[in-house]
């Protein structure tokens, strides 16, 4: 079962017309509220990366941690950081900065070599927040990999019945926007114990304005 384009349609519409203008471009989040799953069950916590057809956001950041020809590549790539191990045993005895570091980092990724030190210096810190880096290989596509980040939106389902992540921005095309959303939704109808009948409601909204109902 899937949701009908036009009531997403509708309700971006809405949330659009109901958002007052700011001085900064506003996200647009989904919203969902789910039923019937024991979330004491470890197997029914989510906490993964989906990829959307469009890139929610222009400034994703990534960090990576890397040493050599990696770092050197990601640094040519633009990313956000890049940390190599000196930097990351520096880190594990300043709180105040891995705290920074992770809040304003969307998505990290780590060489395989540097994971062990990762979990100990910061994982702590990166495993309650669901941001543990995606180990890749020294000789990983660095490019290739940023690309596709740029398009992931993280799912997280923990404590409660209920999850949130940025769509878009509100200057995207609505029809952007609803094909991203209905990834979501297509996500979540595969990934849930019961699929789409999991799904309680479902809301629109720009980061600080009103939200608008989904009808599913």
């Amino acid at each position: 079962m899937t949701v009908k384009k036009e009531a997403i349609f509708k309700a971006i519409s809405e949330v659009k017309q109901k958002s007052k203008k700011r001085n900064f471009r506003q996200s647009v989040e989904l919203i969902l509220n789910l039923r019937d799953i024991d979330l004491k069950k470890p197997e029914n916590r989510i906490n993964e990366l989906v990829e959307l057809p469009y890139p929610p956001v222009e400034d994703i950041r990534i960090t990576v941690f890397a040493t050599g020809d990696l770092a050197l590549r990601a640094r040519n790539a633009g990313v956000y950081r890049v940390l190599e191990r000196d930097a990351l045993i520096a880190l594990a005895n300043d709180k105040k900065n891995s705290k920074r570091l992770v809040k304003e980092t969307d998505f990290f990724l780590a060489e395989t070599t540097l994971m062990a030190l990762i979990g100990r210096s910061l994982g702590p810190i990166l495993g309650p927040r669901g941001k543990m880096p995606t180990p890749i290989p020294p000789t990983a596509p660095i490019e290739t990999l940023i690309d596709r980040y740029q398009r992931l939106v993280r799912l997280r389902v923990r404590d409660q019945l209920v999850t949130q992540c940025r769509v878009g921005t509100e200057d995207m095309a609505d029809d952007l926007l609803v094909d991203n959303i209905q990834a979501i939704f297509t996500r979540f109808e595969q990934r849930l114990p019961k699929g789409f009948k999991n799904i309680k409601r479902a809301y629109v909204k720009t980061s600080m304005g009103p939200s608008s109902k989904i009808e599913l």
